[in-house]
């Protein structure tokens, strides 16, 4: 019996090893954090917590660049939110740095007045994550140099649903099949690409994208719908209706924001 056991606790342990395994082999994973505001949210309280606590708390454990953006005043953004996007080298760090955080006495003591609020007093109405993994076409996060120097900078976050996970995966395929030259040959700068692993929206990929200002952004998606890549690619019947619905929205970076 007592062996039986033993090789029941060896064959479990190899099994998780081998899904541990599995799971990460992407060379990075993404959180796309969204707080939503609600009619009593406290964005300044957030804006703290996330300036003097949560990013120093990351950069100690050597999680980053961090960005955090708000929607771009007169777009067609919906306002109200702020997005926190986390990049994480191995899948394992999703848990680790929450244990990491409670254990941080620097991050416990100036997150204080945020994390201490009771219920009739909340920063904001709720937080909606979703969990990413780096695509083959954008395996790293690039922030290129001299975009944090831009006060002008705009940026873009795109979520692309699919009806079922067959046609997410195509689009994933159309993604690292060229769809990413075509975006660097038309003036759309990457940030992070990923495919969602977890989150409310799957199936469904999201990617961040930045352009010096605003025209940039409109004449880089001009150019990308004209370019002649772009109609082969998007013509080709392997990938059509791969997208179901579009969320996009238009951003500008926080003051502290790393990306």
């Amino acid at each position: 019996m007592k062996r039986w056991m033993t090789f029941g606790w060896t064959a479990a342990l190899c099994l998780t090893a081998c899904l541990q395994s599995a799971m990460s082999f992407a060379d990075e994973y993404y959180e796309v954090r969204t707080i939503v505001l609600g009619e009593k949210g406290d964005a300044a309280a957030i804006d703290q917590y996330l300036e003097k606590a949560l990013i120093p708390a990351l950069e100690r454990q050597n999680i980053g660049p961090v960005g955090v953006f708000a929607p771009k005043e007169n777009s067609e953004t919906k306002a109200g939110s702020v997005f926190v996007i986390i990049p994480f080298t191995e899948l394992g760090q999703v848990e680790t740095s929450r244990a990491a955080l409670a254990k941080d006495s620097e991050y416990q003591n100036a997150a204080a007045d945020y994390l201490g609020r009771d219920a009739k007093s909340p920063p904001y109405s709720r937080i909606s994550s979703e969990l990413l993994t780096a695509m083959d076409c954008w395996p790293k996060t690039v922030v290129p140099d001299g975009t944090l120097e831009n006060d002008e900078r705009v940026y873009e976050l795109r979520l692309y649903e699919s009806a079922n996970e067959r046609l997410g995966d195509l689009k994933v395929e159309m993604f690292n099949a060229g769809e990413v030259p075509i975006f660097l040959d038309s003036g759309i700068q990457p940030i992070f690409i990923g495919q969602a692993l977890v989150g409310p929206q799957m199936p469904s990929l999201t990617y961040l994208t930045v352009y010096k200002n605003e025209a940039a952004r409109e004449k880089a998606w001009d150019a990308f719908r004209a370019h002649p890549d772009w109609k082969v690619l998007s013509k080709n019947p392997r990938y059509g209706g791969t997208v179901s619905r579009i969320d996009k929205f238009v951003l500008s970076a926080k003051p502290y924001s790393q990306m």
